[in-house]
């Protein structure tokens, strides 16, 4: 089991050391599951990437700036936020380190609605 107190101490140490200002460690793969620690030193960013099927970003330590669609949502420690369905990226708007939660994959048949191909077979 991680400790993701500490694993949030360590990645904020180890992006103050590196030259680009941030850090990231995958601690949990599951199939289609993925949950990764993210730090960022203030003013450090994560360019603007295509969102996986599903995501959400839990903010540990700081504040952070999730751009693109919608012109960008300001989040602080402990709070939560759905990952749009679009383009966006990530600025630390001061010393931060955020919960990324992904899958990977969606099946077919998802909450209860099946796809048109899925309902032939």
């Amino acid at each position: 089991m991680d400790d993701l107190n500490a694993l949030t101490r360590q990645q904020l140490d180890d992006a103050r050391a590196s030259a680009h200002g941030r850090s990231a460690h995958l601690f949990l793969h599951d199939g289609p599951l993925r949950q990764t620690v993210i730090a960022l030193i203030g003013g450090a960013a994560l360019d603007e990437h295509n969102a996986p099927p599903a995501a959400s970003l839990q903010v540990l330590h700081g504040r952070i700036r999730l751009t693109g669609a919608g012109g960008g949502q300001v989040l602080k420690a402990g709070q939560v936020a759905m990952i749009p369905h679009a383009r966006h990226g990530l600025e630390a708007l001061e010393d931060a380190a955020v919960l990324l939660t992904a899958v990977t994959e969606v099946p077919a048949r998802v909450r209860g609605v099946v796809t048109a191909g899925a309902a032939r077979g």
